[in-house]
């Protein structure tokens, strides 16, 4: 019969040492993995047996054994990241349940804001992201936001000029904060200095929300990217963005939920059913004018027409090459990831010399724009938009020069008739 083991079992390559306050582990590569390169160094694991073993056989294990298999780890990954630093604050957020939950457009946020602070390059040449939590406080975020704010672009003619990224800056600054609160949480006693616990430096930091709209395409501008897609190879992008002008749909609505079986059905073979993802109403829209029997949407219906003339069933649109997939992309069951269609937009928007700053949204609100310049009253806007109150209207309804002029107009009207009236 064996004796009982007189300690607790360790994971490989991790060595416990008995120092006069108790026993420490430490994660020890073999010599001859750190003569070949390994990114993974020798690192101190502190006192508690739980958590030593947990980021052994979490973190350490998992990154060395990828690296024999010939993977590679970066910088700031969570076995490369030296404990007590601003990457493995990151680190320690991305290993988190309320991490793994978010959407991949939150996941990709977040990415973006730690790419945008950790890899701030400093005077002596290191990434913020090798600093340490204790020596980053309120002074240096303060001064780092307001670096970060203005970026030099250089233009297609080699001029450069500033510009100021607000909202993106805005949105690093709370990917941090929440990032050191979670991270405070799973390691109560590693964010300390001494044994009073560090102050958040990314928290009440006031930030100001940027006052930009999105910008507002023309119907010239529709015109212009539509026949620059179909150009391109890209037709489907054409017709999706002629239905966010006359449909008012968002994107989720347009490439991730318009089927075939909603076009001209055979129980309703003039209208089309259109979704709101958003708000989770269905209603339906009518496709011939009920008093003349004419066409309301005859180029949209022309190529939707087309389309369904070939397809079976399944999403309306789809890419214009190879096994014709689906746009988004759905990294979560409800989900999608619209990045490959945004590009592809950006680059048509690009190809065809227009307004940079215009993305895909720019033609819905165009659309919307031009419910305002019609004249339509807040019912019929509504009745268009599937909005469900007034007051959000000014958000997508842009006040135009036209619309003032109409309603000089109106004005002016009704002071001639109450003029003739007191005669």
């Amino acid at each position: 019969m064996k004796p009982p083991r007189s300690a607790l079992p360790l994971p490989r390559y991790t060595l416990r040492k008995l120092l006069k306050t108790g026993p420490a582990y430490f994660f020890n590569p073999p010599m001859w993995a750190r003569k070949n390169g390994c990114p993974i160094e020798t690192e101190a694991l502190g006192t508690d047996y739980d958590e030593a073993t947990q980021r052994a056989e979490r973190v350490l294990l998992p990154a060395f054994d990828e690296w024999r298999k010939g993977g590679s780890a970066p910088a700031e990954s969570p076995a490369v990241a030296k404990p007590g630093t601003l990457d493995w604050m990151f680190a320690e957020y991305r290993a988190d349940r309320r991490y793994k939950k978010l959407s991949a457009k939150h996941k990709r946020n977040h990415e973006n804001g730690f790419k945008l602070v950790g890899g701030y390059a400093l005077k002596d040449g290191t990434r913020l992201g090798q600093k340490r939590l204790t020596a980053i406080d309120t002074s240096i975020t303060d001064d780092l936001y307001e670096k970060l704010l203005v970026v030099k672009v250089t233009d297609a003619s080699g001029k450069v000029a500033e510009r100021e990224r607000r909202t993106t800056v805005n949105h690093s600054m709370k990917s941090c904060r929440r990032a050191w609160f979670i991270c405070a949480r799973r390691n109560p006693k590693m964010v300390v200095a001494g044994s009073i616990p560090l102050v958040n430096p990314f928290a009440k930091m006031g930030l100001e929300s940027s006052d930009r709209e999105t910008p507002t395409a023309t119907y010239e501008e529709l015109t212009t990217f539509r026949a620059k897609a179909v150009e391109l190879g890209l037709p489907s992008l054409a017709t999706a963005a002629l239905i966010g002008w006359e449909w008012l749909q968002r994107e989720t609505d347009i490439f991730a939920t318009f089927d075939v079986a909603h076009y001209r059905p055979k129980e309703r073979p003039n209208m089309t059913r259109v979704v709101d993802a958003k708000t989770g109403t269905e209603s339906w829209i009518p496709l011939f004018d009920p008093e003349t029997n004419l066409s309301l949407y005859p180029e949209l219906m022309a190529e939707l027409d087309a389309i369904k003339r070939d397809r079976i069933g399944g999403l309306m649109l789809r890419r214009d090459w190879g096994n014709k997939a689906p746009w988004p992309t759905w990294p979560q069951p409800d989900v999608p990831d619209f990045t490959h269609m945004s590009r592809k937009v950006k680059a048509v928007i690009r190809a065809a010399e227009m307004r940079d700053e215009l993305s895909f949204a720019s033609f819905r609100h165009g659309g919307l724009t031009e419910t305002g310049d019609a004249e339509l009253t807040d019912r019929e806007i509504l009745a268009q938009s599937r909005h469900t109150t007034v007051k959000v209207l000014p958000r997508y309804v842009k006040r135009t020069t036209r619309q003032i002029a109409t309603g000089t107009r109106k004005r002016r009207a009704v002071r001639t008739k109450t003029d003739r009236m007191s005669e």
